[in-house]
This record gives C-alpha cells, structure tokens and sequence, in this order.
C-alpha cells in the first residue's frame, strides 16, 4: 500500500494541493497529514481528493476544533492499523518512543526517515515552504516485507518534485 504523507502545510493551499496532487499521480492510495493543517481549505482539500486521510491537529490548529466532525481529524498520539501495520500519528514529537511499526509525526519541520528499534520514525517535512526554500511531502509505501520511502522534495517556484528514496527490512514485533 501506498501512503502519501505531509505535514506543516499552515496557510499555503496552493503548496498543500501540489503536493497532494504529486502524491496521487504516484500511487497514494491514502493520505495522512502529520498537523498544523492550519485553515480548513486544507482539509477540503484532503476531503476533495478523492482518497481515504486521516489528519492529526497540531499546536497551530486549534481553531479547526469547529470542523472535527465534517473532517476525518484525531488528537494526538492517535493509533491505528493500516496495510496491516500498526502505526502513531502525531504532530509534536513528544511521543518518540517504538510502540508502533511506524511512527508518523510533523512539527519539526525538518524530513526524518529513521529505522531503530524495528520502529520507522518518518516525519515528511515542511510542505509550506515556511523555513526552507522548498517545500517537501513523502510516500511511505508497505510491502510484506519492506517499507520504502520516498522523499520528495520542489524547490519554490519549479515545476518537478526531487526524489529520495530509502529501504528498510520490515521485522514483526
């Protein structure tokens, strides 16, 4: 399974809508945004693509309380299965520690692909541009054995996404 993942999109819709756009002409088959969704055009736009999401409310998205139940949006740390793998979405990465298969959180800013303690810490980076001069997103794809990520990465103002890719050997707890 294929899962599109993006975080930190704060007030820019049209960064948020390209890379969900990228995501889908990639094979997302689900979306999951890691917080500070900021404006509700943001979860429209999560809601109008068409595919399964699940959005985590970040320190910024306190006034999104108002749309929790027209949107499909959780408190932190939220647990669930999905391409039968337990995985935690959150924003702050307060709750680091390995009690998932995958661990999904935002904040920071910065794009994190870590593999410890049979846990993949991912955290797609800043899709609003805000502290770096591009904006970032990342597919997260679930084999039976391994989980790949792919980190992609558009300078402001260009028209292609760059790619990075990781591999890590999926073990069972």
């Amino acid at each position: 399974m294929k899962i599109g993942l993006l975080s930190d999109t704060h007030t820019k819709k049209g960064r948020s809508q390209r890379a969900i756009n990228h995501l889908k002409a990639n094979g997302a088959e689900f979306l999951i945004h890691a917080g500070d969704i900021v404006k509700p055009e943001m979860l429209e736009q999560l809601k109008t693509s068409g595919l399964r999401y699940i959005a985590v409310y970040g320190n910024n998205d306190a006034p999104l309380h108002e749309y929790h139940d027209k949107y499909t949006l959780v408190q932190e740390p939220h647990y669930f299965k999905l391409a039968d793998t337990e995985c935690k979405l959150m924003h702050l990465p307060f709750y680091m520690n390995a009690d998932a298969e995958v661990v999904l959180f935002g904040h920071t800013h910065i794009f994190e692909c870590d593999f410890k303690n049979k846990t993949l810490f991912l955290n797609p980076g800043e899709t609003c541009a805000r502290d770096k001069p591009f904006s970032t997103c990342a597919m997260l794809e679930i084999t039976k054995t391994t989980f790949f990520v792919t980190q992609y990465s558009r300078a402001v103002g260009a028209q292609e996404f760059e790619e990075h890719h990781y591999a890590f050997e999926r073990s069972k707890k």
